[in-house]
C-alpha cells in the first residue's frame, strides 16, 4: 500500500505573476505556458474532487483535515496505480470514485445524505472522450453499493443500447450483471441522519407567511451539497470523467440532480477536456455547466484553465455555488470553485505524488 503525505515534496511553483483571483480561489501554475507556448504533454494525469460547499475552517481541526486528506490520497492512489500500469482512464476514474463512494466522509455511496422521506437515493454518470462520446448513467438507486460501477457497466455493455437507467429497473439490471447489491440500511450513517433531522427542524415554517420568507444562510447550511468526481487522461490521450452523489440533503423523494445528466454533471471530449462538477445541481442543469467548459475551449479557443475559471465565475454572477475539475489531453488541469472550499486533489504518473487540498489558501493547482 502506498502512503504519501499530502504535503510531501512541495515545490515552489506558485509564480505570482500568473495568479488570477477566482471568487475565493487562487488559481496558478504556469498560465503563460498554456497561453503562449506549445503544450507540454504531462502524461497520464488524474484529478479528483470530493464536493464543494460551505466549509468553515473552524469546523476542520487538524485531525479532521488529516482524515479528509488521507481519504483523498487513497482515491488518487487507486486511480494512479491503474494509470501507472498503462491502464485506461475510465478504469482510473472508476477506481478513484469507488474509494470515495465507500468512504462515509463524502456525499456519495456510503456517505450519502437522506431525502426528505428518510431514504438514500444515489446517482452517477461516467463518460469517455472518444468521438462517439460513450456514456453511462444511473439514478434513484437504493441498493447498488457503487453507483459509478453501474454507470460504467451500462457504458461498456454491448447489449445495452441505453445511456441512462433509473429506479427499480436500474437496480434489477445491476443485480443481473452481478454488481454488489446491499440492503438500503448499508447507507445509513449517524452523521447524515443527524443532518437530515436538523434539516427537517429548520425547514419547519415559523409563521403563516413562510412562503414569502427567504431562508437564511444558516438554514441553507442545513442542506449540505456534495458530490464526488474524477477526471483523467491516460497514456493514449483518452479522457474519461466520472461523477457520483447522494444529492441534496432533504431533497424531495424522486428528485434527479445534475450528476447523472451528461453535459450537466459529467462531460468528456478528447479534443477539449473532461469535466466533473459539484455544487448547486439545479444551476448545473439549467446552464449545462460542465459541457460549457469544453464548449468555451472549442469555440472560443480558451485553454482548460480559462474555460473552467470563466464558467465558475459566471455561475457566481447568477448565484450558483459551483466547483469543477477539468483536464485536457496534455494533462493540464484546473480546479476552480466559488464556495468556501472544495475537497480536491491531483496526481501525475510522471511524479507519483498525490496533492490534496480543501481551502483556498492551500494552493489551488492547475498544471506543472
Amino acid at each position: 500500500m502506498v502512503t504519501v503525505s499530502c504535503m510531501a515534496a512541495v515545490v515552489d511553483f506558485f509564480d505570482k505573476k500568473f495568479v488570477r483571483k477566482v471568487s475565493r480561489t487562487k488559481e496558478s501554475k504556469n498560465l503563460n505556458e498554456l497561453k503562449n507556448g506549445p503544450n507540454l504533454n504531462h502524461g497520464p494525469t488524474l484529478v479528483i474532487h470530493g464536493g464543494a460547499g460551505t466549509m468553515r475552517r473552524k469546523d476542520y481541526p487538524p485531525e479532521k483535515r488529516r482524515e479528509y486528506f488521507q481519504s483523498l490520497e487513497e482515491s488518487l492512489i487507486a486511480g494512479y496505480k491503474i494509470l501507472l500500469d498503462g491502464g485506461s482512464s475510465i478504469d482510473a476514474v472508476e477506481a478513484a470514485v469507488r474509494i470515495m463512494e465507500d468512504c462515509p466522509l463524502f456525499n456519495a455511496g456510503k456517505g450519502s445524505v437522506f431525502t426528505i422521506g428518510g431514504k438514500n437515493e444515489l446517482e452517477s454518470s461516467i463518460m469517455i472522450g472518444t468521438p462517439l462520446h460513450p456514456a453511462g448513467a444511473s439514478t434513484l438507486l437504493h441498493t447498488v453499493k457503487n453507483p459509478i460501477t453501474l454507470a460504467k457497466t451500462i457504458l461498456l455493455d454491448p447489449e445495452c443500447r441505453y445511456v441512462f437507467l433509473g429506479g427499480s429497473e436500474a437496480e434489477k439490471y445491476a443485480k443481473d450483471k452481478e454488481l454488489e447489491i446491499v440492503d438500503p440500511g448499508y447507507f445509513w450513517t449517524e452523521h447524515r441522519w443527524r443532518q437530515h433531522l436538523e434539516g427537517l427542524e429548520k425547514q419547519k415554517p415559523a409563521s403563516s407567511d413562510f412562503l414569502n420568507t427567504l431562508p437564511s444562510k444558516d438554514e441553507l447550511d442545513a442542506n449540505p451539497k456534495g458530490t464526488v468526481g474524477a477526471v483523467a487522461v491516460d497514456k493514449y490521450g483518452i479522457i474519461a470523467s466520472a461523477t457520483s452523489t447522494g444529492g441534496l440533503n432533504n431533497k424531495k423523494d424522486g428528485r434527479i440532480g445534475d450528476t447523472p445528466l451528461i453535459g450537466c454533471g459529467t462531460w468528456a471530449d478528447n479534443e477539449t477536456c473532461g469535466v466533473s462538477g459539484t455544487g448547486n445541481g439545479e444551476f448545473f442543469i439549467r446552464f449545462g455547466i460542465v459541457q460549457d467548459v469544453a464548449t468555451r475551449m472549442k469555440y472560443l479557443g480558451e485553454n482548460v484553465v480559462d474555460a473552467a475559471v470563466n464558467v465558475v465565475e459566471d455561475m457566481k454572477k447568477v448565484g450558483g455555488e459551483a466547483g469543477v475539475i477539468a483536464v485536457d489531453k496534455y494533462g493540464n488541469f484546473a480546479m476552480p470553485y466559488n464556495s468556501l472550499g472544495m475537497y480536491r486533489g491531483y496526481i501525475r504518473v510522471a511524479e507519483g505524488i498525490p496533492h490534496t487540498f480543501i481551502f483556498d489558501d492551500e494552493l489551488n493547482l492547475i498544471s506543472d
